[in-house]
């Protein structure tokens, strides 16, 4: 499985804080822009340049970091889920972090240029993400003019943003050619579950050849650390543990034509990200843990054919636990309406 994070609202849920432990990755991308104003807020609050009380507005955030009011206002939601802010009585949060106390707004900082990637790749995960956790929901037309115009870019970013959300498997083309997200209905993520069994093992026995012996080594290690600390990990740690296995070692399969088949059957990454975010756990202990050790342990030891049955049994029994936490998004969270998204019949 593997992702998460969700951009819109959801019956007041709001967004996590960072990960709480350091599960090594090699992922190597720029922090999200909501992780770096968080970062940057939760440092200020804790050494008082913003004092103990002041109000921090969602519209002031956006123009100090010089961001979209999305990634503001999940950095906000993080700050009060760290026990740094708390909701103000009008507008806004308080600081309510370790300086001296305070009074009004918080005293504007030097504006700061957040680092981001250029073009679409800077609203591309925000984009994925707030289209993918909304399929538990409904399918959505997807409005590539819309795009465009709520985070102020042009069309031709727009379009490279649909682009690669058709590549990820996201978005499909209708009989009309107009783009839409499938929703996650039993028989659709059946049938996802049923191509990823399919060839995620033949991409693991390619990818046995070439992945660093280390590589491997390292992601054992790390699913043996979560183990032992199972019942502490949160949804980031789960997100990263997916990815280790599924995209990180998967990528060294070295047959371009099979990874592009499979990435489009990949889009179930992007909404178990969601699905651990936002919902309480399910399991005292997450299930997949001890089955992804069963196939890092075989491969480890050379035991090749046993790994890709693993990850074969693996992917099978994930299918169950995924409809569960697809019901259960259903049942407890409602997003707020997007302008490039449309309910679909």
């Amino acid at each position: 499985m593997a992702e998460r994070e969700h951009h819109g609202g959801s019956g007041g849920r709001t967004a996590p804080g960072p990960p709480k432990t350091g599960l090594a990755t090699t992922h190597g991308t720029v922090a999200k822009l909501h992780d770096q104003a968080f970062a940057i807020l939760a440092s200020r609050i804790r050494a008082g340049t913003i004092p103990h009380g002041a109000r921090l507005l969602e519209s002031r955030v956006a123009a100090d970091f010089g961001i979209s009011r999305a990634p503001a206002r999940q950095a906000l939601a993080a700050l009060a889920e760290a026990g740094l802010v708390e909701r103000a009585s009008g507008r806004g949060y308080l600081a309510i972090g370790r300086g001296e106390s305070g009074t009004g707004a918080a005293p504007a900082p030097e504006p700061v240029q957040l680092s981001s990637a250029a073009g679409w790749e800077r609203i591309y995960a925000e984009v994925e993400t707030s289209i993918v956790s909304r399929t538990a929901f409904a399918s959505w037309r997807v409005i590539e003019a819309e795009i465009a115009k709520h985070y102020g870019v042009s069309r031709t970013i727009a379009r490279d943003v649909v682009a690669r959300l058709n590549q990820r498997g996201v978005i499909r083309k209708d009989e009309r050619a107009r783009w839409y997200a499938p929703g996650l209905t039993h028989d659709h993520v059946a049938e996802l579950y049923e191509m990823r069994w399919t060839l995620e093992p033949v991409a693991l026995l390619k990818a046995a050849d070439a992945a660093p012996p280390e590589l491997v080594r390292r992601l054992r290690a790390n699913i043996e650390a979560a183990i032992s600390e199972a019942e502490t990990l949160g949804g980031a740690e789960l997100d990263a543990l997916e990815a280790e296995l599924h995209v990180e070692l998967l990528g060294f399969c070295g047959q371009r034509t099979l990874m592009e088949a499979l990435r489009s059957y990949q889009s179930l990454l992007v909404a178990h990200s969601f699905l651990y975010r936002w919902l309480p756990p399910l399991y005292p202990s997450e299930p997949f843990l001890p089955e992804h050790l069963a196939v890092l342990e075989a491969l480890d030891e050379n035991r090749r054919k046993a790994a890709a049955a693993a990850l074969r049994e693996h992917l099978q029994a994930s299918l169950a636990r995924a409809l569960t936490r697809i019901d259960a998004v259903a049942a407890d969270i409602r997003p707020e309406p997007l302008p490039y998204l449309s309910v679909l019949p």
